[in-house]
């Protein structure tokens, strides 16, 4: 049955959940705009699915309007007619996320996700018990710009004892709706037009969209298996005097490599010999498991040329917060700051409070959540290779990368759409993660982010169902 010949009735639950339309034509319009931001349990995504079922929904709702006078037929149903997306052209390289697309896969066969990266368990109690208090003493409103000053205060002592550096957490520490905010303050804010900037595939997929958003011209260092160690020649030859900033991620999403100190080093001299920024995101620094984190901003040098990112959102398995921070010294904190005034202003206040919390908590947790999450990425690593995966190293992160190739699908896409209809697993395809996406056509991404039953009945089913070519 196509879309169009649905009753208009049967499109009215949905309604109320895409701000109220008052007609068919704001109806469709909005539900495109509405379908493809929300996430995966999410009420408007879970109604959506009764829709969906109609074969021509789901490969239009993305570019289909109603006309401006909508015709209806005697049942009542809305003519339609389809029509051009529009998008800035900063933006229009860029689709609906490949996370979203899987998770929408996944829904729709029933299978166990290993591909996004959220837990499927909650955070700590004392974090959420803090986050409940903090809305009953009536911390609702909007917070300061830039932080809680109880909250920018547990960052920097936080940082303190991580890195050893003591900062100003008035002039220094900017909190932001997640890191992914911060990653967009500090592009708009600290980015101009024509900017070289430096980015290490595979990378997470926010970096290029922020650098397009900002202007910036993207170059590419592509870290190869099995140890996706840094070309450093490489580097060297792509760094001129336009070159602003070198974008670091470790431990690195979707890798799980973890930069070495002599990378690190090599990577600082570089930096501070041609005069260029680095920021670095940081969000799975708690999450490192074959050697200790090392934050690039800890180096000689190289403080009053960072921006770190971090978020509590990975630490604390609390993904859908969104609190995320920015550290620098006061002259780049500025750009990110400007930025962040006209993107979000502030973040959630409660979630400020409860944060706070979550940072002050003592180093048995951080030692319990290392041992977990090792526990977790052994059933996983071994569940693979026992499958006939070719596992890659990982060092961090809750992310392990493998060679799909002994499996004979052509490219890493058509994997991972035969693992989710076939076999009932979601992974990644990697090579979204690529500015030339034949890099990653080989490889794909799994997250053992998930409860050790999941993790074993992911694996059951590929040892069942998923057979070498």
């Amino acid at each position: 049955m196509q879309a169009a010949e649905c009753t208009w009735s049967q499109f009215e639950m949905l309604r109320p959940l895409c701000f109220k339309s008052p007609t068919p034509t704001t109806f469709f319009s909005n539900f495109s705009k509405h379908f493809q931001k929300s996430s995966s349990d999410s009420p408007f995504f879970r109604c959506s699915r009764r829709i969906s079922n109609y074969p021509s929904f789901m490969a239009t709702i993305s570019s289909v309007s109603t006309q401006k006078n909508p015709v209806s037929t005697p049942d009542g149903t809305p003519q339609i007619t389809q029509q051009p997306v529009q998008v800035a052209k900063r933006l229009e390289k860029f689709k609906t996320t490949i996370f979203t697309q899987m998770s929408m896969l996944a829904i729709k066969h029933g299978a166990i996700n290993l591909g996004q990266g959220f837990p499927n368990f909650d955070g700590p109690d004392f974090v959420k018990e803090a986050a409940i208090q903090a809305i009953k003493d009536g911390k609702n409103q909007y917070a300061r710009g830039y932080g809680v000053p109880d909250f920018n205060n547990a960052i920097a002592a936080r940082f303190k004892k991580d890195t050893g550096l003591v900062i100003d957490p008035e002039k220094e520490v900017t909190v932001t709706s997640g890191c992914t905010e911060a990653i967009a303050a500090t592009m708009l804010g600290l980015i101009n037009p024509g900017d070289e900037v430096i980015l290490f595939a595979p990378f997470y997929d926010s970096y290029e969209a922020t650098l397009s958003m900002a202007g910036a011209k993207i170059k590419c260092i592509t870290l190869r298996p099995p140890d996706f160690a840094v070309p450093i020649d490489e580097l060297k030859s792509a760094i001129s005097r336009n070159t602003r900033a070198i974008l670091i991620n470790t431990p690195h999403n979707p890798t799980g490599k973890m930069f070495t100190r002599e990378e690190l080093n090599t990577i600082a001299s570089l930096c501070i010999e041609n005069d260029v920024l680095v920021f670095t995101d940081e969000v799975y620094d708690k999450l490192a498991f074959e050697m200790d984190h090392i934050s690039l901003a800890s180096l000689p040098g190289m403080y009053e040329r960072t921006v770190t990112m971090n978020s509590l959102g990975k630490t604390f398995s609390l993904t859908g917060w969104k609190i995320g921070w920015a550290i620098a010294p006061p002259h780049l904190t500025w750009g990110v700051r400007q930025a962040h005034s006209f993107l979000t202003f502030a973040t959630s206040t409660p979630m400020q409070w409860a944060a706070t919390v979550a940072l002050c908590a003592p180093d048995s947790y951080f030692e319990e959540l290392k041992r977990d999450y090792m526990e977790k990425k052994a059933i996983l690593v071994q569940g693979l290779k026992d499958v006939g995966f070719k596992v890659f190293p990982s060092s961090g992160t809750y992310f392990v990368v493998v060679d799909h190739t002994p499996f004979g699908l052509e490219n890493d896409i058509a994997f991972c759409e035969y693992l989710i209809k076939e076999v009932g697993v979601v992974a990644i395809p990697t090579s979204v993660f690529y500015l030339n996406p034949e890099d990653g056509k080989n490889l794909v991404r799994f997250t053992f982010c998930k409860d050790e039953e999941t993790l074993m009945s992911a694996v059951e089913r590929m040892k069942e169902k998923l057979k070498k070519k």
